[in-house]
Parts: structure tokens; C-alpha cells; sequence
């Protein structure tokens, strides 16, 4: 399990840097994104190999794969949009 662990960590690591390569200007935060890549990778990793079981590594690392990159994908802003720091009146 420590090594899975790991795996899905370094997993998350490289989408979240992936990321930031391929679109370095739709993200907030570069520590935001690599934090949250590996700890998005982590849970999807653990939550797999606790419903599937173990002895599935490829299975529980495709999973970490999958909810690294769709908790990473929230985090995606639109580069034109400028946020205004008052709130408009409705």
C-alpha cells in the first residue's frame, strides 16, 4: 500500500506540473495546483484500493490518474477574466 501511495503521490505531482506547462496562465496558484494534484491523486488512490482491494496496482493508479486530473480541472479559470474585488449589484 506504501508503494501505491507513492505511486498515485508522484502520479498526482506530474499531471499537476503537466498542467501548469501546458497552461501556465489558467491556473491561480502554482502551489494551489501542485497541492492540490497530489492530494487529489492521494484520495483517489486510497478510496480505489479500499473498494477494489489490493493486488490491483494498475487499476488503483489509473484511478489516482482520473480524480487528480478532474480535481484539477475545477481549478481552471478563464485567463481573460478579470475579477473585480467589489461585487456587482444585481
Amino acid at each position: 500500500m506504501v508503494w501505491e501511495a507513492l505511486g498515485s503521490a508522484i502520479i498526482g505531482l506530474g499531471a499537476a506540473w503537466a498542467a501548469l506547462r501546458l497552461f501556465p496562465r489558467r491556473f491561480p496558484s502554482r502551489a494551489l495546483t501542485l497541492v492540490t494534484g497530489v492530494v487529489a491523486a492521494l484520495l483517489g488512490g486510497v478510496i480505489t484500493r479500499f473498494v477494489v482491494g489490493p493486488g490491483n496496482p494498475a487499476v488503483t493508479l489509473l484511478a489516482a490518474l482520473g480524480v487528480g486530473a478532474a480535481m484539477l480541472s475545477l481549478l481552471v479559470r478563464d485567463p481573460g477574466q478579470r475579477r473585480s474585488a467589489v461585487p456587482r449589484a444585481a
